[in-house]
């Protein structure tokens, strides 16, 4: 798997792009200056830096993603169960859940998913 991962204010910035693509690069601007309070100048750094590294593209001042939230988000789930729990679902969702009581909707919801997932 390609190297998906973003740092926090990479993963934030593409948050905007996600919840309002496609857009012209000017209310790109408009929106960073508004969610994370950032200057034209920084905006316009970060977009060049992401559309190098394939994750954005700006043609014709019209901004677009061309990697899915889906796809970042399953990457970097993965290389965090996998760094911070040597890969181990249980453990991860044992700490996730950290005594905490799921509804009987949440179990069954896990419970598909889980079966969804299931090697044969």
């Amino acid at each position: 798997m390609a190297e998906l991962k973003l740092c926090e204010s990479d993963f934030r910035f593409m948050t905007v792009i996600w919840d309002h693509e496609p857009l012209p690069s000017r209310e790109l601007v408009a929106l960073c200056a508004e969610k994370l309070g950032w200057k034209k100048s920084t905006t316009y750094t970060t977009l060049k830096k992401l559309c190098e590294k394939g994750f954005a593209d700006n043609e014709d001042t019209v901004v677009r993603s061309l990697i899915p939230r889906e796809q970042v988000q399953a990457y970097e789930s993965e290389y965090f169960v996998e760094r911070t729990f040597s890969g181990s679902l249980p453990g991860f969702l044992a700490a996730f859940l950290g005594g905490r009581s799921i509804s009987a909707e949440e179990a069954e919801e896990l419970k598909q998913l889980i079966d969804a997932h299931r090697e044969v």
